[in-house]
């Protein structure tokens, strides 16, 4: 049965993306806010200049008017440490076919994954996480060449998310700063750990879709700073991944590169294969390089929005039987959750972190 109806929380930009995915796929959407200005600001400034005009379909609400129903789908679009809490709360009292969280699923204590564990199991419920690049063309075809042995027996693999946040504050023009939300506090799933934390998931997805299973062991070295403003985050994170298979790896993730750098490396015996977020404005792409030969450059175009479009048909197609096993299976974003978690005590301790 297709998916119909959405409810997402959080006005925000995610609010923003996943709302007009869902209205592209002609599903009817809900959006609730605690704060009304969010729901303003959405509804006159971010939504008509991202995509022209307002959407009249998507009704919004404030949190306490918010309709309480079974939704097909519920979204979290909120700050990380709102996560585990609000899914618990519409787990317990509308039972949604599917959940969808987005990254990082909750702060570095883990606080409440097991009862939303055990609850998305008890209710039946599908939980997904909201780490999109894996279902992406892209993404999909690097493991289709990867799997077809274009680079021979693999040797390593290599995930860098580098952005400098100026970005982020770009999108969201009305923090003045990482201090004015999550993102500025590590213990609350900002920084470079968490909001770039795409690179981690990219990396246990690459292992698992290849064979050589979840991450069973990580070193990290994390570099912390205090602002005056009472900021408190990472700004650049770097970790040695292993898999209990003998597979071995690198992640770096930051909020401090320009240009930006966002590539996975598959090194294999007979040549590599990258995969380049955003390469050109074109879209994505994959470049397969071989000893005695020319790169060769495979373009997967797409725009920002196709992102969420193509996560949000995802979801519907795992609700509908058409795909078994999501690469954004929330059993694969809390895998992340632990991954950033085990990174902080191991650069606290200085020293391997067994998964």
């Amino acid at each position: 049965m297709p998916v119909q109806n959405v409810k997402i929380f959080g006005a925000g930009s995610i609010g923003n993306h996943l709302a007009h995915a869902s209205r592209q796929l002609g599903w009817s959407v809900v959006v609730c806010d605690r704060d009304p200005e969010a729901l303003r600001r959405m509804r006159e400034e971010i939504y008509p200049s991202r995509y022209g005009d307002w959407d009249d379909g998507i009704i919004l609400h404030t949190s306490e008017t918010a309709p309480v129903e079974k939704f097909d789908l519920v979204c979290i679009g909120t700050p990380p440490d709102f996560h585990i809490p609000i899914a618990v709360e519409v787990l317990e009292a509308e039972a949604p076919r599917a959940m969808q969280i987005e990254k990082p699923l909750c702060p570095p204590s883990l606080d409440g994954c097991d009862q939303l564990s055990r609850l998305l199991e008890n209710e039946g419920v599908a939980g997904f996480v909201g780490y999109d690049h894996v279902v992406g063309e892209a993404a999909e075809t690097l493991v289709e060449l990867a799997r077809g042995g274009a680079v021979g027996e693999i040797l390593t693999i290599d995930v860098e998310f580098r952005e400098h946040w100026a970005g982020i504050f770009g999108a969201h023009p009305w923090l003045s700063g990482p201090e004015d939300s999550y993102l500025g506090f590590w213990q609350r799933g900002g920084g470079a750990s968490g909001e770039h934390s795409h690179a981690l998931n990219f990396w246990s997805f690459l292992n698992h879709e290849l064979g050589f299973g979840p991450a069973s062991r990580i070193s990290a070295a994390i570099r912390y700073r205090e602002e005056d403003s009472g900021a408190s985050y990472d700004d650049l994170a770097s970790y040695h991944l292993w898999t209990g298979n003998g597979m071995q790896g690198r992640v770096v993730q930051d909020v401090v590169t320009i240009p930006s750098k966002k590539e996975a490396l598959i090194q294999g015996v007979e040549g590599r294969l990258r995969w380049i977020c955003n390469h050109s404005p074109e879209g994505d792409a994959i470049v397969i390089e071989r000893p005695g030969s020319d790169a060769e450059t495979r373009v997967f175009p797409k725009k920002r929005p196709d992102d969420f479009i193509r996560e949000m048909r995802h979801i519907e197609a795992v609700l509908d039987g058409e795909i078994e096993e999501s690469p954004m299976s929330y059993e694969r974003g809390l895998e992340t959750a632990r991954l950033i978690q085990a990174g902080h005590e191991s650069a606290r301790e200085g020293k391997v972190i067994e998964i």
